[in-house]
């Protein structure tokens, strides 16, 4: 049996990085008039946030390999406690900006350390389990906290949504402290995550992730202009709702079949994603079809970063800390690429956006049996 209040307190942790990452999107027009500065502006405090994570995970996680892992799980806590408490506060954009890439940095971090750590907790063969648990904190927060962080910025004023996430973390800082285990740094010489990157089956894992997540977000990042294109905007706020909630059960799904077929759970979310962005591509603004699409996504996209993340564990080993930053920068480095590209699609017509986001999708297929199998833990399977 999984430890499940340490868990828990993991995926706490989890769904308030993605809700200080994303948060800002739902809070963007309130935000933008208070602070007198431009939608686009307020915007890039959620671009910068995913550029910042992505730079910053790898060398900010090879330099806290020795810090013992509870220590600095309790550190980053304490960070998102600061930063959302001063943007909650500040009145000057500068300093927002600030705040956001110092929280930036810090998510880039817990990505790495939650996956570790709650691989760290489980026992053996119920892995895969334990990091569906820990990282069920994302969509959820998609699901759940975004919504619910929207409506109360526009019910009260957009302060008080980051008021609240601040007010998160100090139950969760005694949760930590009383629930969670600790468990030691990496040895006194731990991997690099550069060296880590060197490993068999890693570089195809890596390409997979940035395709992935490329893909993914030349099309989610502009669902709203390709659900005008086919005049359903006005299901704009169901499909997001469908999405987050089929997210948590792709998350569920992934996590009953992680430790047994590993491979099998990276190909199908990676189809099951494709799929549905050409579904929605194709269904013509039909009501019916479109939510259908929005919720084959989210089941397909619900479980890939935790398969990612635990496809990267399988191959790093020991090493899975300083490798999962890797997972992380491409992750997020991709977040914003596909933000990139699709805006340099857009203008040659919202049609061509789920095409092109299924096709960079499912181009990891091409090299799929190099990711994985290369593990040991798979030629230990393959061998029995």
């Amino acid at each position: 049996m999984v430890p499940l209040p340490a868990l828990l307190a993991l995926t706490t942790t989890v769904f308030l990085g993605c809700l200080t990452e994303v948060l800002p999107a739902g809070l963007l027009l309130g935000m933008s008039e208070d602070l007198g500065v431009s939608p686009s502006a307020t915007g890039q405090l959620v671009t910068v946030y995913a550029i910042t994570t992505a730079l910053t995970a790898v060398p900010l996680t090879g330099a806290t390999l020795r810090v013992p892992r509870k220590r600095l799980l309790l550190a980053l806590i304490v960070g998102f406690l600061g930063t959302n408490l001063l943007i909650a506060v500040s009145s000057s954009y500068p300093v927002i900006l600030a705040a956001r890439i110092v929280s930036g940095a810090l998510t880039g971090v817990m990505w790495s350390l939650v996956a570790g750590y709650a691989m760290r907790l489980a026992p053996p063969g119920l892995t895969g389990r334990a990091l569906a648990v820990a990282m069920s904190g994302t969509p959820i927060g998609f699901a759940l906290g975004v919504p619910a962080g929207t409506a109360l910025g526009e019910l009260a004023d957009w302060r008080w949504a980051f008021a609240a996430m601040a007010l998160i973390t100090v139950p969760l800082l005694a949760w930590v402290l009383v629930a969670v285990p600790a468990v030691p740094a990496d040895p006194a010489r731990p991997t690099r995550p550069l060296a880590a990157s060197r490993l068999p089956g890693m570089r195809p894992l890596l390409a997979t992730v940035a395709l992935f997540s490329l893909g993914h977000n030349v099309a989610y990042t502009y669902v709203g202009p390709v659900l005008a294109g086919l005049d359903a905007e006005a299901l704009l706020g169901a499909v997001l709702l469908v999405f987050g909630c089929a997210a948590v059960g792709g998350m569920a799904a992934v996590g009953s079949a992680l430790d047994d077929r590993p491979r099998a759970v990276l190909l199908s979310c990676t189809a099951v994603t494709a799929a549905a962005i050409v579904l929605l591509g194709i269904c013509d603004g039909v009501h019916g079809l479109v939510l259908v699409a929005a919720a084959l996504w989210g089941l397909g996209f619900g479980g890939a970063p935790t398969a990612f993340q635990a496809a990267t564990a399988l191959l790093a080993g020991p090493t899975a800390d300083a490798a999962q930053s890797l997972t992380i920068a491409a992750w997020n480095g991709a977040v914003a690429g596909g933000a990139l590209i699709g805006g340099l699609v857009l203008p040659l017509g919202t049609g061509l956006l789920p095409w092109c986001a299924a096709l960079v999708v499912l181009s990891p297929l091409l090299f799929s049996r190099r990711v994985v199998l290369s593990g040991p833990g798979d030629r230990c399977r393959a061998r029995r």
